[in-house]
């Protein structure tokens, strides 16, 4: 722990906060890895210590590739109360919302695939989100950019979203935040947590939280609530054992799948309204998600600890769906009958677990650091997609009030049934190697085995012995600053075959970065600046056909390269910050600028300051930018734009008393009008400028 005290050197804010942090553990004896910074109860927008990437201890400049955190400081003053809110604050991540109700996200221009809940990789299955993740259970979110293949098995390089969860504190303490907004918000989260016995062993916390809202969206109207649970017990003075719940419900009413069409027959812009949806009155969004887990850990001697995790997700899925296959009439504004009238019902379950032993070693006369572990993972997908037929036209649809006769669909058939296995075997280490350098290692073996079909379509693969090497190497060009580069891959499985009835190897997907990091403004704070280049090779691109079947061969994909500037935490006195800007450009295997729905230069920043002089009071400014965008239209002939935009939302907050803050939000300030996404050729527009009150109190 000397390097994480001499990191902080020179951040009061966030020494206070590791002593406050330390007493609330005193009587824990086994040490928590990826739990390691707690952030909640202090104003601090960065992390001294982060395992994402490779699973060991490291500090931000310790890590050989770009990552960002964002903090509980910072979800709760700007009631980031999602996930998509969180990854709109993140450095180098967009987020596609697509749908109301369906959301991608993308970083270095692929499509993220990787999700991890306290470091342990959790598959996710078509690489997008139903409805919204509620982060009233997370301490923290971690995103590692580039090709993570070393902790997340297989996927896209593009990044790994790492949900950090509250865990139960050793002395009590509770809050009840209430907020009231624009379109009939309505938000209470409660969390109460502390010991459960005299001498602390036995510690639990329990997060709940209900939203209740309408939209800026015509008829739109959703309810969510979540509940979580978690008891930590020290068995014995090295043995720690914890189970945890956590249970979520989205409700949706009057969802739109796919959204608005973006121009009409004529290829001239619809320029709908802001509120315009195309969702009728009786469509439906509704998910319900349980998460268990089970986690021992077993200190084996002052240098080593073995921890073994279980966990199980439940995810179920009904819908009903209302999607505008064409665009309307030029003359008329009316949309001809091209519709498709669906009921979509989804059930995921997936059991993941990881057994891995971290440690120190010493050797040549130095101390290294070390991660062995296995894990194992099986996920079950099946889905129902039935379909009615569509009787009659729609009227201009800025003129419709959703009224369209509700089919009668029946019932569920999951003919489209799939389970992925995938086992791996992993280490990883941190070498020091002189007095300057350093030098992070890792590999993973994987095996994966996929049966079932999915829409018609076999998804039988195996793949046997895939290596995924790590590499990394870092220079000290002082106490304060490093020079690095990162080697790192990932990989995805193909179920496509050659013209010899072989299946293609794998998608390969590689990222080499070099930068330069450092702990700015007297150690307060992290800065980095990072130059990047992603590739995505073994492609299958379609080659002719062998007896009726269709061939595939492997061709380069997507390359992308680019800059990122970083910078997170204390300024100075009082004033956080964590800012970032990007650069990005991506090519596919021909040359062409590809994918051109991702904005080139994308900043986020957060920023906030409490006086010293008025230490009550807390203000602070949130700015999304991105240049401007554009994709080819696939009905009529031209391109869509959206222009580059800025979102700049306000905060101020104020502690009445040591028990009592109330706080204000003013979000999109100046009122921007701009589409949420240009992935689809369909697109709606983002929220108009809103206000949020919020009132908490703290024991």
């Amino acid at each position: 722990m000397a390097t994480l005290g001499s990191l902080v050197l020179g951040s009061p804010a966030l020494q206070a906060q590791e002593d406050a942090s330390a007493e609330r553990l005193e009587t824990v004896t086994v040490e928590a890895e990826a739990l390691s910074l707690v952030t909640e109860g202090g104003d601090d927008y960065r992390v001294p210590q982060t395992s994402t990437a490779t699973r060991l201890d490291l500090t931000p400049r310790e890590t050989p590739q770009s990552v960002s955190t964002v903090t509980r400081a910072q979800i709760e003053d700007f009631k980031l109360d999602t996930l998509n809110d969180v990854l709109e604050t993140t450095p180098g991540v967009t987020v596609e919302r697509v749908e109301t109700d369906r959301t991608y996200y993308s970083s270095r221009g692929f499509e993220i695939s990787n999700v991890q809940v306290d470091g342990l990789r959790l598959p996710m299955p078509y690489n997008n989100v139903h409805g919204d993740i509620d982060t009233a259970v997370h301490d923290r979110v971690e995103v590692v950019r580039g090709a993570t293949g070393l902790m997340s098995g297989s996927g896209n390089p593009a990044a790994t979203v790492n949900f950090i969860r509250k865990r139960p504190t050793a002395t009590p303490q509770a809050s009840v935040t209430g907020s009231l907004g624009g379109d009939d918000h309505r938000r209470l989260a409660l969390d109460v947590s502390g010991p459960l016995d005299d001498e602390g062993r036995v510690r639990g916390r329990l997060v709940a939280a209900g939203q209740d809202s309408d939209s800026y969206l015509d008829r739109l109207h959703r309810e969510r609530g979540v509940l979580y649970g978690v008891l930590e017990a020290d068995l014995t003075d090295s043995t720690q054992l914890a189970l945890g719940h956590t249970w979520q419900q989205n409700d949706t009413d009057s969802n739109m799948w796919g959204a608005l069409p973006l121009y009409d027959s004529a290829g001239n812009p619809t320029d709908y309204d802001r509120s315009t949806s195309s969702a009728p009155d009786w469509s439906y969004w509704n998910g319900e998600t349980q998460r268990s887990f089970v986690e021992l850990t077993q200190r084996l001697s002052d240098d080593w600890s073995l921890r073994g995790t279980v966990t199980h997700l439940d995810m179920v899925s009904d819908t009903q769906l209302f999607y505008i296959g064409t665009v309307p009439d030029a003359d008329t504004g009316r949309i001809p009958n091209s519709f498709y009238l669906s009921k979509y019902d989804r059930h995921l379950e997936q059991w993941v677990a990881d057994l891995h032993a971290k440690g120190d070693v010493e050797a040549f006369g130095r101390s290294h650091q070390m991660v062995l572990g296995s894990d194992w993972s099986q996920s079950r997908n099946q889905q129902s997609s039935l379909y009615a037929p569509a009787p009659e036209d729609l009227p201009p649809l800025d003129e419709w009030d959703g009224d369209y006769p509700e089919p009668d669909f029946g019932d569920p058939d999951f003919v489209n049934d799939a389970t992925i296995k995938e086992r791996s075997l992993y280490g990883t280490g941190k070498l020091d190697l002189a007095d300057r350098w350093t030098a992070v290692v890792g590999a993973r073996m994987s095996w994966l085995d996929t049966v079932g079909e999915q829409y018609g379509s076999s998804q039988d693969t195996t793949l046997d012995n895939e290596l995924t090497p790590y590499a990394g190497l870092i220079y000290d060009l002082t106490d304060r600053a490093s020079l690095y580069a990162s080697y790192t891959e990932i990989f995805t499985a193909q179920t496509e075959m050659d013209r010899s009835g072989q299946y293609l190897d794998p998608i390969e997907g590689v990222s080499y970065e070099l930068g330069l990091k450092a702990d700015a403004f007297d150690g307060g704070a992290d800065a980095t600046l990072a130059v990047f280049r992603t590739e995505q090779n073994n492609v299958a691109q379609p080659n002719g056909s062998v007896n009726g079947r269709e061939a595939y061969k492997a061709v380069d994909g997507i390359t992308s390269e680019g800059v990122e500037v970083t910078l997170a935490g204390e300024l100075a006195p009082g004033w956080q910050a964590s800012a970032g800007y990007t650069y990005l450009e991506v090519e596919d295997a021909e040359g062409e600028a590809t994918n051109t729905y991702i904005p080139r230069h994308l900043v986020r920043a957060t920023t906030s300051y409490r006086p010293a002089a008025l230490a009550a009071l807390k203000v602070g400014a949130r700015l999304r930018w991105q240049d401007d965008i554009e994709r080819d239209r696939d009905v009529a002939d031209g391109k869509t734009r959206q222009e580059a935009y800025a979102l700049v939302d306000l905060m101020a907050s104020y502690d009445f008393s040591d028990s009592l803050t109330g706080s204000l939000n003013l979000n999109n300030v100046t009122d921007e009008t701009y589409l949420t996404s240009l992935k689809w050729d369909q697109g709606f527009y983002g929220a108009t400028r809103h206000v949020m009150a919020n009132l908490t109190w703290r024991y």
